[in-house]
């Protein structure tokens, strides 16, 4: 049973309202960019199952409180605080936030996501999976996960690896920011939205079906950078080697992929080649039923292995806690992680496999 301090937070932490009929999901903790926590996951996971099933709810909104953005990711403070007992808070976290996220992917009703400011990590997960995914001028969305020595999750290496040509790979080693163009590019928006009209759409939303009032306020997006990038994107991505790829990006003729080279150089490399593997594993299953569901459950499996490794730990302490921004990764370089090292992560884990594609394939 939940601690009634926890039950309180919770509460305070996302809130629920309905607007006609207009269900509202508001990610409540702006101070942290509305970070998302356990508690959290748990009650949009129970408020969305029970909305399912209302008939009285036509349509369900998710945004965030603040100006700063929709959600800025897992509480990784929270997730650090959790390593140093263990970690099973994180393993239980993880396994409701991706039920939650293949809920979202499934549901039965339109799901409006605000992608307004920063949309980052666990923000994608509440939101891509939607079926009306808004950007606006202020995006900033991502998947910075090699950065602090993991690998993207909530579906994220579904999403990348379905992505036009090697744009996907590319925001996956390097956690580029993309902005609301870059995001439609990359096929994880539908709509770009003036911020300022943001409040009228939800107005809409409330009397209109969903398709008629985003359709209506949507506006053409600007030219996205990434896709003028394609060119040397392309080319220097297409190999299953990372050390092949960073080579390929210092051969380059075009500056901006020299840059990136060094970007790749200072993620963990461990990261790095398991990122890799499990986007050109996602890639290789195709769109077949229950693929969401099946890198979710891939990436529950690296998540649980990076949890109880060195890097994963060693990244959030030089980004977060100690803010020294120079992580000691173990191996240290690409040329030192082992195709051994990068297959451990994908291992089954027997009893505590997470088994949402089994799940689905049951229905």
């Amino acid at each position: 049973m939940t601690a009634p301090s926890e039950a309180a937070s919770a509460a305070d932490e996302v809130l629920f309202e309905r607007r006609g009929r207009l269900a509202v999901v508001v990610l409540n903790r702006p101070r942290t960019v509305n970070a998302l926590t356990a508690g959290m996951a748990e009650a949009m996971l129970a408020r969305l199952t029970e909305w399912a099933a209302d008939d009285a709810v036509e349509t369900v909104l998710v945004r965030g409180a603040g100006e700063r953005g929709l959600c800025a990711g897992g509480d990784i403070v929270a997730i650090y605080r959790d390593m140093q007992g263990g970690g099973r808070a994180t393993e239980d976290f993880w396994a409701t936030e991706y039920r939650l996220n293949s809920l979202i992917s499934r549901y039965p009703k339109p799901y409006v996501a605000f992608m307004d400011g920063l949309v980052l990590g666990g923000g994608v997960g509440v939101s891509v999976h939607g079926s009306h995914r808004v950007v606006t001028e202020r995006t900033r969305m991502g998947m910075p996960e090699t950065t602090i020595g993991f690998v993207p999750d909530v579906g994220g290496t579904l999403l990348l690896a379905n992505a036009p040509g090697e744009s996907g790979t590319h925001a996956a080693l390097t956690g580029a920011h993309l902005d609301g163009a870059d995001a439609l590019h990359l096929g994880l928006a539908d709509f770009f939205v003036p911020s300022a009209r943001l409040c009228e759409l939800a107005k809409a939303l409330e009397t209109e079906p969903a398709d008629d009032a985003v359709a209506r306020l949507a506006v053409e997006p600007p030219l996205s950078e990434l896709a003028e990038q394609r060119g040397w994107i392309d080319e220097a991505y297409a190999s299953e080697d990372a050390e092949e790829i960073v080579r390929r990006l210092k051969a380059s003729p075009v500056a901006a992929a020299w840059e990136t080279a060094a970007t790749i150089e200072a993620k963990s490399p461990l990261a790095v080649k398991v990122t890799l593997a499990a986007l050109r594993r996602a890639r290789a299953r195709g769109p077949v039923p229950g693929a969401l569901e099946a890198a979710l459950d891939t990436e529950y499996r690296i998540g649980l292995r990076l949890l109880a490794g060195h890097d994963f730990r060693e990244g959030i302490r030089a980004q977060v806690i100690d803010k020294d921004r120079s992580p000691r990764w173990s191996p240290p370089t690409l040329a030192e992680v082992g195709q051994e090292d990068v297959e451990a992560c994908f291992a089954p884990l027997e009893e505590d496999e997470l088994g949402l594609a089994a799940r689905v394939a049951a229905l």
